[in-house]
């Protein structure tokens, strides 16, 4: 299952607020400002500053 559109479309990361690159058969978002990779597990981006790489 992919994220939903309207989803991506309000997500940004939550350290630097840059916009996010989805990459759903990698199953991850990638902030196009400061690089920081979230992982999406069980169709659920995890957006915590801490588990991400």
């Amino acid at each position: 299952m992919m994220l939903k559109k309207e989803l991506l479309e309000i997500l940004c990361c939550p350290k630097c607020k840059g916009d996010l690159l989805y990459e759903p058969e990698k199953e991850k978002l990638t902030c196009k400002k400061c690089s920081r990779v979230y992982p999406i597990k069980n169709d659920i981006p995890i957006m915590l500053v801490d588990d991400a790489q």
